[in-house]
């Protein structure tokens, strides 16, 4: 058929009018941000608007050196580049070179005047944070049913815990009647006594996300007795819910992560900690088990009754060591009177031996006493020197001499001597 052409021939042909256009080539736009996104690979994706339409834009990482700045929703820009057809898509964008700030969208502005606004009156304080449960058992979600946010919260939660139980309200969250809806499902959720709320949505531009800066969204959020965490848009999105929330997740996959922990780490942990107190308790019961021992061993050693059998078997060696030393000492004593019996023996014989010889020697020397000659008449005569005087020749004439009889002595003078020769001498 004459006239027909392929979708990649039109797509051509376009393509190769807008590059013969030199007012395309070279353009500047002014417009606001909105729907910005920073690719993993660099390259910026968003679009310029205002009041009568939007314009799809890139700028490739290769050209990123000129941008000074980060892009946020809602900034005014000019944008430098050049207008042109993405063939495969059948769409043209601009490919921007060169990004300049032109100031803030209205928007913006609006959003800056309640941030402001609350951030006075004290709603983002610091001391009105509630603290986020560890270990929460009942979570409620106000998000869109349908969106991408619920999927990925169900799924997160399932995988880190099963038993945590998931309640949905399925609010608007985009829209004129978004900010009442999400309002609606932040107090009936409050009123259940859950334990933490995940509110939020998917990614956006600032348009999508603009339910989430009303007022009465934020005071919502600021009333609710149940701990809240925001999950807006992506991570570089930020919200007046974010503000007020008692945290902010970067993206509701974050939130969940926040808001359920995971139980296979809270059974290790769990199971690490048993396994701890396993060990302790054994430690401490092997220890207890060693002091009874010594407990044992020292009531042993310490037990009244074993001091007593000691002491009464002290006390029998003691007594057996005495009475040994008394049958020693007995059968010593016993063996000194023997000795001394003997003694006595032997002495008595010698006494009466000794008596015997003295009765014979006292016998003789009686027969030869001179007091008994001389108490049968006979004297006893001593010279001058007391000498006794035996024989006649002993003496001479005018010899002083002492005489003692039985009953004195008489004192005398030689005045004769007359010897009787051998019969004298025979009787000396």
């Amino acid at each position: 058929m004459a006239g027909v052409f392929s979708v990649s021939q039109v797509n051509s042909y376009i393509k190769n009018m807008f590059a013969q256009d030199f007012a395309l080539s070279r353009i500047s736009v002014r417009g606001e941000v909105s729907n910005c996104k920073y690719h993993s690979s660099g390259h910026i994706y968003f679009t310029l608007k205002d009041g009568g339409g939007t314009l799809a834009c890139v700028m490739f990482a290769s050209q990123r050196k000129g941008l000074a700045f980060v892009m946020r929703e809602g900034m005014r820009v000019v944008v430098s580049g050049t207008v042109d057809v993405y063939e495969r898509d059948g769409r043209y964008q601009l490919y921007a070179r060169k990004i300049e700030a032109d100031g803030r969208g209205d928007l913006f502005e609006k959003f800056v005047k309640l941030r402001d606004e609350l951030e006075e009156m004290g709603m983002f304080a610091a001391e009105y944070k509630q603290p986020i449960p560890k270990y929460a058992r009942t979570v409620g979600v106000v998000t869109a049913s349908t969106g991408a946010a619920i999927w990925d919260i169900m799924n997160i939660s399932a995988r880190r815990n099963p038993y945590v139980q998931l309640i949905l309200y399925p609010a608007l969250v985009q829209g004129e009647r978004a900010a009442a809806s999400i309002v609606a499902g932040i107090e009936t959720l409050d009123e259940m006594g859950l334990d933490v709320l995940i509110v939020g949505r998917g990614g956006g531009s600032i348009e999508d996300l603009w339910a989430f800066n009303e007022e009465m969204v934020a005071r919502a959020i600021f009333d609710c007795r149940t701990p809240v965490i925001s999950a807006v848009g992506h991570e570089t999105d930020v919200t007046i819910a974010d503000y007020v929330a008692d945290l902010r997740a970067p993206t509701p996959s974050a939130a969940a992560e926040l808001a359920v922990f995971d139980w296979n780490q809270f059974e290790s942990r769990r199971r690490a900690y048993e396994e701890a107190l396993t060990r302790g308790l054994d430690r401490a019961l092997d220890r207890r088990r060693h002091m009874l021992t010594q407990y044992r061993l020292r009531l042993r050693l310490y037990d009244p009754e074993r001091r007593l059998r000691e002491q009464r078997q002290r006390l029998t060696d003691t007594a057996d060591r005495f009475d040994a030393a008394m049958d020693g000492r007995l059968r010593e004593a016993q063996k000194r009177m023997q000795v001394r019996e003997r003694l006595e023996t032997a002495m008595e014989r010698q006494l009466v031996a000794a008596r015997h010889r003295l009765a014979l020697v006292s016998g003789r020397l009686d027969g030869l006493s001179p007091l008994k000659r001389i108490s049968g008449g006979f004297g006893f005569l001593t010279d001058e020197q007391n000498r006794r005087i035996a024989h006649v020749r002993d003496v001479e004439i005018g010899t002083r001499m002492t005489v003692r009889i039985s009953d004195g002595r008489l004192e005398a003078y030689v005045t004769e001597r007359t010897e009787y020769g051998d019969r004298e001498g025979n009787d000396d």
